[in-house]
């Protein structure tokens, strides 16, 4: 297949469908509780509830949805950090778009901007850089944040700031990484997983190799999904044709895309600017050791944590949000006693309801699907 709307066909998807129902019938476990497979990554949360996926499959399966949104795993005190610099004297402070919304102790990025500070959106760490060209006579930072997928590009243009001499820009670096996210999950008592659709975009960059670890100790299943309807129904179909083989292997549906190696020129890049941080806090499931990265000391200059005093507090999320059972898959988004209320895209309480990728996003925007035959199921095509 070639084109966008082949991944979309209604026939192949209505096959898949039926193959998806007749394997989970061939599940034993399934008589007692539903198969839960989660999906990693925001975006093919939003895949699944834009095409209605979830309420094409049998009862049977059970999809949770996992932390793979970086904006939304973000805690606070990291946002009071960034609206500390931003609200420096003489500062520029930049960065994408949804993440000038998630909510602070005190106010978002957003909140500062009309306070005063001169927050600005910017597509890419390069947009952040060129102000920096353009105002040497001001400080510009960029708030770097992402699982590895983003993690090349901020590199790179730490790179470039290094070869062109610029003094004026740095990085304030909350970039992730995703396999100790997956372990910590996978040791966490509140949740029984089955399966894993693995995530795309994170795993152009590192390959498929690093997920061994989920098929070798934890002996469960992992597919490296696509993002289009018939990428995830196909993953599903891959899930669960391991269950019922008795297999647990990491495979790639998205072998179009993702390379088995990984990138490695991106890879180099992150060697050469990154080391890991001992720990990193996220919001929802705590410090995770190891699940973050800091800028390495040989370029220090570039690095926002060095060149400025930040509060670095951890605070505590409000106790009427439950972004944390949600992250963790423990609750669907519209178990939470605020969702749609007290938090919505207009008024969010926490960053599942800010971010494009956010689980609590998706149910509000695609809201009203509900479980029923995969022959009455209507895909956008």
């Amino acid at each position: 297949m070639k084109y966008a709307d082949e991944f979309r066909d209604r026939e192949k998807a209505q096959i898949l469908l039926r193959e998806i129902r007749q394997l989970a019938d061939r599940i034993e476990i399934t008589k007692k509780r539903p198969l839960n497979i989660m999906e990693v990554c925001g975006g093919h949360t939003h895949s699944i509830f834009r095409y209605g996926l979830e309420g094409m499959l049998p009862p049977s399966i059970e999809l949770i949805h996992g932390p793979g949104c970086p904006v939304c795993v973000l805690p606070m005190g990291r946002v009071d950090d960034c609206v500390a610099i931003a609200e420096r004297p003489g500062m520029i402070f930049t960065t994408f778009g949804d993440a000038m919304r998630v909510p602070g102790s005190k106010k978002s990025l957003l909140q500062a901007k009309a306070a005063g500070a001169d927050v600005r959106m910017v597509y890419s760490p390069l947009d952040a850089l060129a102000l920096a060209r353009k105002h040497p006579d001001q400080d510009v930072v960029f708030f770097a944040l992402g699982f590895e997928t983003t993690m090349p590009s901020t590199a790179f243009t730490i790179l470039q700031a290094e070869a062109e001499g610029i003094t004026n820009f740095s990085i304030f670096c909350n970039h992730i990484t995703i396999v100790p996210t997956v372990k910590a999950i996978l040791d966490s008592p509140d949740l029984q997983l089955d399966g894993f659709l693995g995530p795309g975009h994170v795993s152009m960059v590192i390959g498929t190799s690093p997920y061994a670890f989920i098929a070798d100790y934890y002996k469960r299943p992992m597919v490296v999904a696509g993002f289009e309807p018939l990428d995830v129904l196909q993953s599903i179909w891959m899930v669960l044709k391991q269950i019922v083989e008795q297999r647990a292997e990491v495979e790639n549906q998205y072998a179009r895309i993702v390379p088995e190696r990984g990138n490695d020129p991106a890879l180099e890049a992150i060697g050469k600017v990154y080391e890991l941080r001992e720990f990193f806090e996220w919001r929802g499931l705590g410090s995770i050791d190891h699940s973050g990265v800091r800028i390495k000391e040989s370029y220090a200059r570039f690095d926002a944590e060095k060149r400025y005093a930040l509060p670095n507090i951890s605070i505590a999320d409000p106790s009427s949000c439950q972004c944390g059972e949600v992250l963790k898959g423990v609750l669907k988004p519209w178990q939470c006693k605020v969702f749609g209320t007290a938090c919505t895209p207009e008024t969010p309480a926490g960053a599942l309801m800010v971010s494009s990728e956010g689980a609590c996003a998706a149910y509000y925007q695609y809201g009203g699907i509900t479980r029923q035959s995969p022959t009455d199921a209507d895909m956008v095509v």
